[in-house]
């Protein structure tokens, strides 16, 4: 494939929508839709991107023997689902810095301690170049609601049992899905 440029088509508060124009190998031109953090993205190498711009946050309880589940509407789908707790990285922070703030906000819980950070991975390859980074660590405290009116999210702990019910028919943001299919089977 060739890239051939790209056009700003929509600026919003919080994402960018651009139209890529490549050329596959057999010559035809085709238009890519994406949508992007960055709001200022002028060619491939923008696309391409070095910045992480969001955390997600896999929690245990002390024991590790359960899992931090957010039960979140998201507006994208109409409807709710489980997710782990993230979100963006605000100027000025670190990634540690935004996923202890996030995780206060979204749940009331303190992180105390991180086990893992992964390296920054693709949020939704197919739609988007957000880079987010996980991390894995134990959090305490007591629940409490969101911070913000714009979340409707009911944090709790789940334990394997729990998990393997919830994944038979409720709803699930993919990167969750995955990890609790593996924890609740370990």
């Amino acid at each position: 494939m060739k890239f051939l440029g790209l056009k700003k088509v929509l600026e919003g508060k919080f994402i960018t929508r651009y139209d890529l124009q490549y050329e596959t190998n057999d010559g035809k031109i085709k238009n890519y839709e994406m949508i992007s953090r960055d709001h200022d993205i002028k060619d491939l190498n923008g696309v391409k991107g070095d910045k992480c711009d969001a955390v997600v946050l896999i929690i245990h309880d002390i024991t590790g023997q359960k899992i931090l589940l957010n039960k979140e509407f998201r507006m994208a789908v109409g409807q709710f689902a489980y997710n782990f707790p993230a979100g963006l990285i605000d100027p000025g922070e670190d990634v540690m810095t935004a996923a202890k703030r996030e995780l206060w906000e979204e749940t009331g819980l303190e992180l105390v301690s991180v086990d893992d950070v992964w390296a920054p991975s693709f949020s939704g390859v197919g739609i988007t170049n957000e880079k987010s980074t996980v991390i894995i660590g134990r959090a305490r405290g007591e629940f409490a609601p969101s911070t913000s009116s714009e979340e409707e999210i009911e944090a709790r702990w789940y334990d394997r049992d729990e998990v393997i019910s919830l994944l038979k028919g409720d709803n699930f943001a993919a990167r969750t899905q995955a990890y609790c299919i593996m924890w609740a089977k370990s």
